[in-house]
């Protein structure tokens, strides 16, 4: 049986001010062996290692955070780079990204609450991918240079200082979510931005989606988003990376150059505020695509895309023997892919081009349904598909348009026939 103590009001006193005393003690004793490990990893990785510093909402959040830093690893083999782990100091990071600034514009509780900042990294896409298990879900992790960003399609963004460079981690169960998920993204974005500039009293900056994953402002690229996903038991880890051109107006335009157009006495936006803004409206987003599926947000989605009613070329039948046809967008398929109208009256779902044709081959078709048909119940057939990898061991084949390990979306089109 457990009976209560009661202690006098000195007691307690004296016995607050040596629990006091103990946690400093400790905290003193897991700075300095923090210290201790940075020094000593920086030594080892002068020639060219990796410094990554350690933020959090909370202090609970950075410790948490930065246990789990001397873990990380980056890179494979002879290639694993060295990582030096240390506290943010609470200082500011002078010209680079200011964890304390963006920490207090966050509101969001789920995402964005645990930070890795790197003056200079190949990828933060590759260190969150390949430290998913290590890390808490929703960290995200921070870049001011990346001279290996990856893009869809294994494209390599280009990351200039300047550029918001970021990738944060996510879990979903269910798979018939994955491809809808950087649309999420691409309008969360593009409704911080929006939000934001309201919020500064400056100029709307009108930023669409261009399907499937990148952003626009007045014609021109000024951002992209990459999701990738892998599968452990009853949930899917996903892994998102996003570039935004801010302050860099090569090799596009930027954020902050379309401010100075419409008024140059005005104050330009930060990157520290832009990635609250983003983790903000996103944890909103996600927890309505997660209970209530993406046609609680398609309206909103349309309004910030760029396709409506347009019209594109599209390429019907075996490449060697195909027939363009003239098809007009309506709108998206529950899959995820673009579905539209040709001249003709048929409707077909489109799928990306994949810049470059590069990594999936349509094999052949079935008479099976596909799972995913649109609303208005049109048929069509089971695309068989095959990933080509750049090692043959990990390869394979798989049925169905949720058949990918990554989110990376493939590069053939469908075609719905009219029911007979």
């Amino acid at each position: 049986m457990r009976f209560p103590v009661r202690l006098s009001p000195p007691a307690t006193a004296a016995a607050a001010t040596a629990g006091a005393v103990l946690a400093a003690v400790a905290l003193r004793r897991y700075l300095r062996t923090r210290s201790s490990m940075a020094t000593s990893a920086h030594r080892r990785g002068s020639a060219g290692g990796i410094t990554l510093v350690v933020s959090g909402k909370s202090t609970e959040d950075q410790h948490l955070l930065a246990a789990a830093g001397g873990a990380l690893v980056l890179g494979e083999g002879d290639s694993v780079e060295d990582i030096t782990v240390s506290l943010d100091s609470g200082a500011g990071a002078g010209a680079g990204f200011d964890a304390g600034a963006y920490m207090a514009a966050l509101r969001a509780s789920r995402f964005g609450r645990w930070m890795l900042w790197s003056p200079r990294l190949a990828s933060t896409h590759d260190l969150v991918t390949q430290n998913f298990a290590k890390l808490p879900v929703g960290v995200v992790c921070v870049a001011d240079v990346q001279f290996k960003g990856r893009g869809r399609s294994k494209n390599v963004w280009e990351s200039p200082p300047g550029c918001l460079m970021f990738s944060f981690t996510s879990q979903m169960e269910d798979a018939r979510k994955l491809p809808l998920m950087q649309y999420v993204v691409c309008l969360a974005m593009t409704e911080a931005i929006k939000e934001l500039c309201c919020a500064k009293g400056l100029s709307e900056l009108d930023v669409k989606i261009k399907w499937p994953n990148d952003l626009y402002l007045k014609g021109l690229k000024v951002g992209g988003i990459l999701c990738t996903s892998s599968y452990q038991p009853k949930v899917y880890n996903i892994c998102t990376g996003i570039g935004l051109n801010v302050d860099n107006e090569e090799p596009t335009t930027c954020l902050n150059a379309a401010l100075k157009e419409m008024n140059a006495n005005l104050p330009t936006l930060k990157r520290e505020d832009i990635l609250a803004s983003f983790f903000n409206k996103f944890e909103v987003l996600f927890e309505i695509f997660t209970n209530e599926g993406f046609q609680a947000l398609e309206e909103q989605y349309y309004n910030s895309w760029l396709h409506s009613g347009q019209k594109v070329v599209v390429q019907d039948g075996p490449e060697a023997q195909h027939a363009d046809s003239v098809v007009t967008i309506q709108g998206l398929t529950p899959a995820g892919y673009l579905y539209a109208i040709g001249e003709d009256g048929k409707s077909y779902e489109l799928h990306p081009d994949g810049n470059r044709r590069p990594w999936l081959q349509l094999l052949h078709e079935s008479n099976s349904a596909h799972p995913a048909a649109p609303p208005t119940a049109l048929r069509s057939a089971l695309l068989k598909i095959t990933k080509v990898s750049s090692s043959p061991s990990k390869s394979w084949e798989k049925d169905g348009p949720f058949a990918f390990s990554h989110l990376q979306i493939p590069c053939f089109l469908i075609r719905f026939q009219q029911p007979q």
